[in-house]
């Protein structure tokens, strides 16, 4: 065996130089062993990838790539002992090995029923996941996310596990236990990954090996064994080469139990004698052996005492008794036996002659603390283990011991009764020596001298010789066979009289008897108790889960399972068979059983017998009662569940639930016992059921008055009885209180009331508050001026006023019919500003769910009709036409466009109505062209021109041959957008975004070439600045063209519509045959359209004036003249660009 200190140094280097090649394998061996766990489920499938898995030479940080293996182990192995740190980690692997079964049910393809959430009141669960840290984590991991009261389950809308992530967190689970596994065994290969993570594992794999046996030999006189045979003296043999055990780690400083252990300590167990292995404190100090331990402390008074070990130097056991210390070497069968045994195992004739040495035990070292390795299959098996895990085979046994050990001799489970070897009586489990001979339960039975019968001359050879009787039995077998029919044990333990001649030794001859090599002897292994106590448990569990899983498929309950295990667990009839066939007769048999005593039970009395002395006690009241039980299978079925399978306790329990029913029947009103009885029979015993049934025949006239054909009488508040107008309200409109309902009924009652049952109770439910509900009935129209309750007004989302359902449905009807849909703002306070387009989006986005419910079908398809057109004039293909009202969406790129409307054409880009003319001619050629050519259009002069450079709608792009004087305030008859005709700059009726602007009026921001400004201007003025910047202008009327009065285009308002019609006034000389209005409206066209600044001209208040507007610095520095003052002044303004929108046509 390698010492762990050499092979951890060199296991440091070879993980670091082997981490990087072998993570290659590494993923290889995952990604087989995930594909075959998520399509079987099964672990076994798996088990050789994960042992390779948990070999592999790498950190567990690099390992284990969604479980925190580290956090793990450290979270759980955080003690300062030990013995402490070897108990966590055993847990966790009890723990880790129940997780994975959670993983494998998960990826199993049939899964089990309950998958979807684990219970914490599960008691394993409590006593594995639960008692280590982090274990609910790992179920997270697989998809227990949803925290409940009592546990953990899925979410809602996961319908399947995420079977490639559990099957990867399952298998690093699978080789986390693996892992842990060996670490508590001492057999991890690479245990220097783990030597900064779990305290005490370096020291654990570190142990020494040192010699055992080093013994002085001697051989015994050849005197002692000739003084009953005339044998040769045996030479011996040399000594078996000693065993090498592995010595208990040294601890620098002894625990305080440790130490009391030391002190008070014994040389035998205060049981039986042998040598002690534990003491415990608790008990007064106490010594004891390992199997005395077993039994002393199984109480469950004393199951929680903490024993220390004792450490000190044990002589090693004998093979046979596993006791006593080695006395005797015989190295003929090679065994190693106390001087008890020696006597009794070689006093057999056959083993007589075996060579034995006396070996002395003064230097025999303790018992190895440290996992220990099977001398017959190499299995590495735990520091307490007495049976090799794998084969059975004592400790203790040799490998010639166990070649020659009969499998069919080992003892069975120590909490079962046993045989005693010696006299055959069958003894108790917990029982150490036999009740009649007081012998050991290990040892063997005692050997009978070999007695030859004297030939005999009488009778026949062939009756003696086939007869023989059987001592342990008294048995005579008539057959010579080596073991007897009764008893079935071997013939070779009966006397030699007895036993057949054909089977019995011969006498053996002084003078040529040779030594003789005798058959080697089949010691019994000695058993671990608490090892076969673990494996009955096991098979107990797994038969008890294959029924539970069996009976799932069949809809079967865990509960109904185990008590029909109960029942009929002897047989060989399956618990979901007996529930179909015999469950039914003894539920019948129950429900006799309670009926037969049920008369006078009392719930103080235990048991049936109980049950019926009351009844003879008391059997003048039993006469009385006539009542018999009527018990349903239902209720006979819970009840024998409840009781665990027991008939006796089902009864007693039956009658116990029967009698709490009918206590809580009879405190809800019901006295009639029979009738009670019925109707827990027929509602299968359930209160909530039975209930329902009592109360029907109560409830008959109230149905018989709610099916008739005859309408309800309405609620009067002046009804003299409140109490039933209240229960009305209650069940009518569902009112929260009783208080409530008084509420309304007072409400009504006041003098003037106007409003409705259903506006009370409306504002009833929104508030208790008397003055409130006064002011929630009480709102007047602002356009009808009718007073409504407020669940009966109606208000915009863009403001705070609230109109009456008729007026609001009125006013918008007239709206959609009648106007523009810009129109269709507020009626009291007319918002939203509808020249926000922000404002307008969000507006009419909230308006037609408004509208849905309170506009008749047609007009509400007018609406939409015309908020189409709204959101279709945003597009730049969107035209008008200029003959008619429609507008459509002009796909191609020619100039001539034809309306499908009224199929008239017309020009793309100047909206004129199409001439031939304007073929191949751009429109500012065909407008020259028209001056020059067209008759009509010479004849209207400068009227024709501001006709052609009218007004264009800068957001429909509608134009109008209209001119731009008289009020510059323009509404579109199209889109109803308000702008100033001089500069297209928008109209605000509120406050706007400019800054520094808090105007809240109607308004509009003009820049300094605007007609707004220039139209006060004096026309010689305005000539002047055109002069200035050499600017031709006419003031002469053109040839042809009429001159007794002005004929350019104007939109008056006649008869509160607006019409267009000639201006009509008087023209004056010198102002081109038109009006002075018009005239200067013709200048500052000219301004406009060769973008002249009119500020070259301001004097100074006009300068400082639009200095002040435009937020110009005017503060004047010191010594400053006039001149430089104001020509500073002018280069600041000219700075400020003019109007970006203003008409700028030439």
């Amino acid at each position: 065996m390698i010492s762990s200190s050499s092979s951890g140094g060199s296991g440091s280097s070879s993980s670091s130089s082997s981490s990087s090649s072998g993570s290659e394998p590494m993923d290889e061996v995952r990604r087989r062993a995930l594909s075959v766990l998520s399509s079987s489920g099964v672990a076994q499938d798996v088990k050789a990838d994960v042992q390779a898995m948990a070999d592999a030479a790498l950190p567990p940080s690099q390992k284990y790539l969604h479980l925190a293996a580290e956090t793990v182990l450290r979270e759980n192995t955080s003690s300062r002992s030990k013995h402490e740190v070897m108990e966590s980690l055993s847990r966790l692997v009890k723990a880790l090995s129940i997780l994975e079964k959670y993983g494998c049910n998960l990826t199993s393809p049939a899964r089990p029923r309950y998958w979807r959430s684990v219970k914490h009141n599960n008691p394993v669960f409590r006593t594995t996941v639960d008692a280590v840290k982090g274990g609910r984590r790992v179920l997270f991991l697989y998809g227990y996310t949803n925290q409940q009261v009592d546990g953990l389950s899925f979410p809602d809308d996961v319908s399947e596990p995420d079977t490639d992530k559990v099957a990867a967190v399952t298998l690093e689970v699978m080789t986390l236990r693996t892992e842990v596994d060996m670490l508590v065994k001492g057999t991890h290969p690479h245990v220097e990954n783990f030597k900064d993570i779990v305290p005490f594992v370096a020291q654990q794999c570190n142990s020494v090996v040192q010699d055992v046996t080093s013994a002085d030999a001697m051989v015994i006189p050849p005197e002692k064994e000739q003084q009953n045979t005339d044998k040769a003296p045996l030479v011996s043999p040399p000594p078996k080469p000693p065993q090498r055990l592995v010595a208990p780690p040294l601890k620098a400083k002894p625990s305080a139990g440790e130490a009391a252990a030391a002190v008070c300590v014994g040389s035998e167990c205060d049981l039986c004698g042998v040598a002690p292995s534990l003491v415990c404190p608790p008990c007064g100090g106490q010594s004891f052996c390992d199997a005395c331990d077993l039994l002393f402390h199984r109480h469950p008074s004393r199951a929680n005492h903490k024993r220390d070990k004792i450490h000190q130097t044990k002589h090693e056991p004998c093979g046979i008794c596993g006791i006593s210390v080695v006395q005797c070497q015989c190295s003929t069968c090679v065994q190693r036996l106390c001087e008890n045994c020696d006597l009794l195992f070689h006093s057999h004739p056959e083993r007589k002659g075996h060579n034995r040495t006396f070996v002395t035990a003064a230097k025999t070292s303790s018992l190895s603390l440290s996992p220990w390795e099977c001398s017959h299959c190499t299995t590495v098996n735990e520091m307490r283990a007495v049976l090799c895990s794998t084969c059975e085979r004592p400790r203790l046994a040799t490998a010639a011991s166990v070649a020659q050990e009969n499998p069919a001799s080992l003892p069975t489970s120590p909490s079962s009764e046993w045989q005693c070897r010696s006299c055959t009586v069958v003894n108790q489990g917990s029982s150490i020596l036999c009740e009649v001979c007081e012998r050991p339960r290990l040892a063997t039975r005692p050997p009978v001298p070999l007695v030859v019968p004297a030939p005999s001359n009488s009778g026949p050879r062939c009756e003696t010789g086939t007869k023989w009787t059987c001592q342990f039995c008294t048995y005579v077998n008539t057959k010579p066979t080596t073991v007897c029919e009764m008893c079935n044990l071997s013939c070779k333990d009966s006397a030699g009289d007895s036993a057949p001649h054909s089977l019995q030794q011969p006498p053996p001859s002084v003078a040529t008897e040779q030594p003789q090599v005798a058959v080697k002897p089949q010691p019994k292994p000695r058993e671990c108790v608490e090892l076969r106590r673990q494996k009955l448990m096991r098979e107990d569990g797994l038969g008890l889960i294959h029924h539970i899983r069996e009976a799932e498929k069949r809809g079967v309950s865990p509960e109904e399972v185990y008590a029909a295990l109960c029942v009929c667990g002897g047989s060989n009839v399956s618990p979901c068979d007996w529930l179909t066939s015999e469950l039914p007769h003894l539920l019948d048999e129950i429900c006799a059983m309670a009926a037969s005593v049920q008369v006078n039970y009392r719930p103080g009395d235990s048991g049936i017998r109980a049950a019926v002395t009351a009844v003879e006690r008391d059997g003048e009241e039993t006469q009385e009662s006539d009542a018999v039980v009527k018990l349903s299978r239902a209720e006979a079925k819970l009840a024998w569940l409840a009781a665990g399978g027991d008939t006796e306790r089902a009864v007693t329990q039956l009658l116990r639930d029967r009698q709490a029913k009918m206590r809580e029947l009879h405190s809800l009103g019901f006295r009639d016992v029979a009738k009670c009885e019925e109707a827990l029979r027929l509602s299968g015993g359930e209160v909530k059921g039975a209930l329902s049934l009592l109360q029907r025949p109560l409830l008959e006239p109230y149905h018989q008055r709610i099916w008739t054909d005859f309408p309800e009488p309405q609620i009067d508040a002046a009804h003299p009885d409140k109490q039933r107008m209240c229960r009305r309200l209650l069940a009518l409109y569902d009112l929260p209180s009783w208080g409530r309902c008084e509420l309304v009924l007072s409400l009504l009652q006041e003098p003037d009331v106007t409003y409705s049952l259903e506006d009370v109770v409306q504002a009833v439910k929104e508030s208790h508050d008397r003055d409130f509900i006064r002011r929630l009935l009480k709102n007047e129209c602002p356009c009808c001026l009718c007073v409504f309750p407020r669940s009966k007004m109606q208000s915009l989302t863009s403001c705070q006023c609230s109109v009456c359902h008729d007026c609001f449905g009125q006013h918008f009807t007239i709206a959609v019919r009648d106007k523009h849909i810009r129109d269709m703002v507020c009626p009291v306070c007319g918002e939203p500003d509808i020249n926000d387009p922000e404002q307008l989006d969000s507006y009419f986005s909230t308006l037609d769910i408004q509208l849905r419910d309170c506009l008749d079908m047609d007009v509400y398809e007018l609406f939409h009709k015309k908020l189409t057109e709204h959101a279709l004039m945003k597009d730049p293909k969107f035209l008008w036409c200029c003959h008619c009202v429609s507008g459509f969406i002009n796909d191609g790129d020619q100039l001539k466009v034809t309306c499908p409307s009224c199929r008239q054409s017309f020009c793309t880009q100047c909206k004129k109505p199409w001439e031939a003319q304007h073929q191949d001619l751009s429109c500012e050629q065909f407008q020259l062209w028209k001056r020059e050519n067209d008759p009509e259009y010479q004849r209207q002069g400068l009227a024709g021109y501001l006709r052609d450079n009218g007004i264009t709608c800068p957001h429909c792009r509608f134009q109008y041959a209209l001119t731009k004087g008289g009020c510059m305030h323009f509404s579109c008859s199209q889109c109803r957008y308000q702008f100033c005709s001089g500069c297209n700059n928008p109209y605000h009726k509120t406050l706007c975004k400019t800054a520094q602007c808090s105007y809240p009026g109607l308004h509009a921001h003009h820049p300094r070439d605007c007609l707004f400004y220039l139209r006060d201007w004096e026309p010689q003025r305005l000539q002047d600045l055109l002069q200035k910047c050499g600017v031709e202008f006419n003031t002469d009327p053109d040839t042809g063209a009429q001159t007794d009065g002005c004929g350019v285009m104007e939109q008056k308002d006649e008869g509160g519509e607006q019409t267009d019609s000639p201006c009509g006034l008087q023209t004056q000389p010198g102002q081109a045959g038109l009006c002075e209005k018009h005239y200067r409206e013709y200048l500052v066209s000219l301004i406009n359209a060769h973008s002249l600044d009119p500020a070259l001209i301001y004097n100074v208040q006009e300068l400082t004036r639009a200095c002040e507007r435009y937020q110009v610095d005017i503060q004047r520095l010191e010594n400053e003249e006039d001149s430089v003052y104001h020509a500073r002044l002018l280069k600041k303004l000219m700075e400020v660009p003019l109007g970006e929108k203003v008409p700028r046509n030439k």
